[in-house]
């Protein structure tokens, strides 16, 4: 069971002082490994070669490419909770990642992730998120991260579906303005399942689906999270596998948010992500990835996508 380990510290210890830096080698035997793998041949390097494994890389590599391994070389959770907290650092809040984050990841996810950031940061992710955001945007995002979601159940309770849908559509296509701490009530609290049904029953109140009445009601962030949320209850994959198509319209790719979601989600549902993508846009992840990026870190995606559908 060492060998991968050993081939990964005898090919040229990775990095050879005067051979350069073999890229290819630290793609094809970082990109193939699972999480565990990683962090024991980690462990081994730091044995061999008396240096952390981790700085190695940092030395080595730059741009797109070392974003991309470091972030390989950090559990799921790590991963998120670093992407949050980078999301919050100094002046300015990328709020695109808080939103993709906190309002695609399921409880359980949250929870590991709260975890992992007390660890790491020695700082609490609600009070973060508490001082740098505000409005009902901070209250929707603190509602998720505060994890107070039902569990699905077993019984269908058509009497709570109901009145949610109601309660949704009275706090807004009904009235003038919007009653947003309703709306943040429902979509924090109640199960996935209990929420695609109401969503479903929504519509023979509102002239509007969900997601439309979400568009006519709120603006800016909390908009985006809405709907962010919103699709993800409907079918978590195809919001991921939309963000990418998103992210690889134009000419070159928003690197940042290809690297994010494939690395956060490569050892969770990558799969099934690349399914959705093929079936709603008609063509591979692969293929796409394959004309709207270059290099060595289009070596690294195209070998964590894994095949081409």
């Amino acid at each position: 069971s060492h060998w991968p380990y050993m081939y990964a510290i005898n090919r040229r210890n990775f990095f050879d002082k005067f051979a350069g830096v073999d890229e290819q080698t630290i793609i094809d035997i970082l990109t193939r490994r699972s999480c565990e793998q990683r962090r024991e041949i980690a462990f081994e390097y730091e044995r061999f070669a008396k240096k952390d494994l981790v700085s190695a890389l940092k030395g080595a590599l730059s741009g797109s490419l070392e974003a991309l391994i470091l972030g390989l070389m950090k559990s799921t959770a790590q991963y998120d909770a670093s992407e949050l907290k980078a999301s919050m650092k100094g002046l300015g809040t990328d709020e695109e990642t808080l939103i993709e984050i906190v309002c695609s990841r399921n409880n359980e996810e949250l929870a590991e992730i709260k975890r992992v950031y007390r660890d790491m940061f020695k700082k609490d992710l609600e009070k973060d998120v508490a001082g740098d955001t505000s409005g009902n945007f901070a209250k929707l995002l603190l509602a998720l991260v505060q994890t107070r979601r039902d569990e699905p159940s077993n019984v269908v309770d058509y009497e709570k579906i109901d009145e949610d849908a109601r309660a949704l559509y009275e706090a807004g296509v009904k009235r003038k303005g919007t009653d947003v701490v309703t709306w943040i009530e429902i979509m924090s609290q109640r199960s996935v399942p209990h929420l695609q049904k109401v969503f479903e029953r929504y519509k023979s109140y509102s002239p509007y689906d969900m997601k439309e009445s979400i568009r006519k009601e709120v603006k800016g962030d909390l908009e985006k999270s809405f709907l962010t949320l919103v699709e993800c209850f409907e079918n978590r994959q195809l919001y991921f596998a939309s963000r990418l198509n998103e992210a690889m319209k134009s000419k070159g790719a928003k690197e940042k948010v290809v690297t994010r979601i494939i690395v956060s989600r490569c050892e969770v549902d990558l799969i099934k992500i690349r399914t959705e993508f093929k079936k709603h846009f008609k063509r591979s992840l692969y293929q796409t990835i394959t004309e709207h990026t270059k290099g060595d870190y289009q070596k690294a995606l195209l070998s964590l996508c894994g095949g081409d559908d």
